[in-house]
Formats: structure tokens, C-alpha cells, sequence
């Protein structure tokens, strides 16, 4: 499958195990490529979607003068929005416990920002998914941010890990996307690479 993309060498440009096992798991060839400290802010007036799809698009831009004309670079930024507000990797222990107790028996959105890039052309996409937590005891909640250490997650969670069996209700989209890559959609969109 894929064969379209035998003239491109393929770059994923995130050091993210999941990214990793799911872009492998499409049975795509690819290197892995990162640079430190690549800027993931973003304006202020940014909401939802957009907030990743534009980081995923910065990402993509630090990468730029390194890509050569046979590559194209998988750029990629997953956040989860709660009211209105972006819940990124938790600071520290503290707050990756206050995002969980926040998420306890609601519904979060999850979206996904995507970007292809090749030095003749760049397209990008966003992912949404709808994630309905159960409500969690504070129990709970500690158990899982002491044992599993969510630093790296958005949103304090991993979906594949002991939270996700246990407190999450429904799901509407794409599970991948919230592992923090849409490879459904990934696939898709790298079916129609010339």
C-alpha cells in the first residue's frame, strides 16, 4: 500500500512513542528527525483546532532549510480543550492531578493538527474527537498520575493506558487521534500524494 510514496523519503519529525507506533503501524518506512527546543507557543486569539494546526505548521517551518527535495516531514501537536481552554502536558504533578479532576464526568474535545510538507508543497489537516470521562474519585485520579506519570500527554492522559479503561465512557471519532495521531485520516491523506 502506498506505493505513491516510494519517491519520498519519509520524516516523522516527533520523538512521540505513540506517534511512532502508529505511523508505523500504517506500514509506512520512515526516519525520525527532531530538533531541541522547537517553539510551540502560539497567539493568544487561537481557539480550539486551530491551536494545534498551527503549531503542527511551526513545527513544520523549523524544519524547512533541513528538508531535501526527495522528503516530505510529518509534523504533528495534539492539545485537549475544556472550556474554552487548552489543557498541554501538565507542569507538574500538581497540575496533571487538576486536569484530571477537571475532565471527571465531562466531555473534552481532543483535536489533532497534522502537517505534510515536501520543499514544493505543504497541506495540513485537523482532527477533532469527543471524549467523555466517567467521574473518577480523587482516588483514582492519584493512583493513575503516580503510577503512569503523564508528563509527556496532553491533557494529563493516555487513552491506551489504565485510565482509559476505566474512565472513558464514549468516544465519538477517531481513537487515534487521541493517542495523538489521526492515521485514519493520516492514510487518506497520503493515499492522494503525487
Amino acid at each position: 500500500m502506498l506505493d505513491n510514496l516510494k519517491k519520498y523519503r519519509i520524516i516523522l519529525a516527533s520523538n512521540s512513542p505513540r506517534r511512532k507506533d502508529l505511523l508505523s503501524g500504517l506500514g509506512v518506512d520512515y526516519e525520525v528527525r527532531t530538533l531541541p527546543d522547537v517553539d510551540e507557543s502560539y497567539p493568544d486569539t487561537l481557539q480550539g483546532g486551530d491551536i494545534p494546526l498551527y503549531i503542527a505548521r511551526e513545527k513544520a517551518a523549523a524544519y524547512c532549510n533541513l528538508l531535501r527535495p526527495d522528503e516530505l516531514m510529518i509534523t504533528a501537536d495534539t492539545i485537549v480543550w475544556l472550556d474554552g481552554r487548552v489543557l498541554g502536558k501538565p507542569r507538574d504533578r500538581e497540575d496533571a492531578l487538576q486536569m484530571l479532576r477537571d475532565m471527571s464526568g465531562r466531555t473534552h474535545e481532543v483535536f489533532t493538527g497534522v502537517c505534510l510538507t515536501t520543499t514544493a508543497w505543504q497541506r495540513s489537516f485537523t482532527s477533532q474527537t469527543e471524549v467523555r470521562f466517567a467521574a473518577l474519585t480523587e482516588e483514582e485520579i492519584t493512583w493513575y498520575v503516580d503510577k503512569y506519570r503523564p508528563m509527556d500527554k496532553a491533557g494529563a492522559y493516555g487513552v491506551q493506558e489504565w485510565i482509559g479503561y476505566v474512565g472513558v465512557e464514549y468516544i465519538a471519532g477517531s481513537y487515534f487521534n487521541i493517542m495523538g495521531l489521526p492515521v485514519q485520516r493520516l492514510y487518506r491523506e497520503l493515499k492522494t500524494v503525487e
